[in-house]
């Protein structure tokens, strides 16, 4: 403390005004440090804690409830926020320690999410699916009762384009097939692609992800050939990942995932009401 705090008197030490005063602070202080190793101990041990949860729209939907409902049985006091980002936002969100966890996804080919690998070297990544990306075209679409179709087969429709990094996988796809894509459409909200699709205004490919809960009952929803994918994973950092609450949110993804994989839904197939 910089200062004398007891002096010695014949046998016994008593305190100085500087001592007096440092004990009269002293219950509060030992108090304190007593609340805080309780509080740290209930968050080591899951009875408390906060996960910042950061995941792309479609994934919302579908994966990200089912892991969200397993962590709140399992472990009722920690509490886990949800806000959406695509991969880049939720990515620079993670790096900026903005969030916990981002769920985001890369496209066969690409890197995630446009990080260079310098970059990626800071995150853990744990892949959670592989999610195949289907052609959507109109019921009546002459295409529309084929088991798979090559994306060459409708170099010649109109194109209705999603998100930017879906716009882009578009392109790639149509590059690699040679031809350029006539997007005439362009939205990120798929429930709004499918409607635009079943009025015949152009076609589309969409994840299997969202055609889980986004389905129109006046399209349909062939195979491409090769089947184009994109890979879902979890992003954290490694401090991070051993924090209690953020591993058991990891865990609960991973579960949510496998039975995603093995409930045998066929995308094509609604699991909800038609939208």
């Amino acid at each position: 403390m910089g200062t004398i705090l007891v002096e010695r008197f014949g046998r016994q030490v008593r305190l100085t005004e500087a001592g007096e005063v440092l004990a009269r602070h002293a219950v509060g202080v030992l108090a304190s440090l007593d609340a805080a190793q309780e509080e740290v101990a209930a968050i080591a041990g899951l009875r408390a804690g906060r996960v910042r949860l950061m995941a792309f729209p479609s994934s919302s939907a579908t994966l990200v409830p089912k892991a969200l409902a397993m962590v709140k049985r399992r472990f009722p006091e920690v509490r886990v926020t949800f806000s959406e980002a695509e991969p880049p936002e939720s990515l620079g969100a993670l790096r900026s320690g903005d969030c916990d966890i981002a769920v985001a996804f890369a496209y066969d080919g690409l890197d995630l999410n446009g990080f260079q690998n310098d970059d990626l070297d800071v995150f853990v990544t744990r892949k959670l699916l592989d999610d195949d990306v289907r052609l959507v075209v109109p019921a009546d679409h002459p295409l529309a009762s084929r088991e798979s179709v090559g994306i060459g087969e409708v170099a010649a429709e109109a194109w209705i384009a999603g998100c930017p990094r879906c716009r882009g996988h578009l392109v790639s796809l149509a590059t690699a097939a040679g031809f350029a894509p006539n997007v005439a459409f362009e939205t990120e909200d798929y429930v709004a692609v499918l409607g635009l699709v079943a009025e015949g205004l152009g076609v589309a490919i969409v994840p299997e992800l969202i055609l889980r809960t986004a389905h129109h009952p006046h399209v349909a929803t062939p195979r491409l050939q090769p089947t184009p994918k994109r890979t879902i994973y979890a992003v954290t950092t490694p401090d991070l990942q051993r924090v209690p609450a953020v591993r058991a949110t990891l865990e609960a993804l991973s579960a949510s995932a496998i039975q995603m994989s093995t409930d045998g839904h066929r995308a094509d197939e609604p699991v909800a009401q038609p939208v």
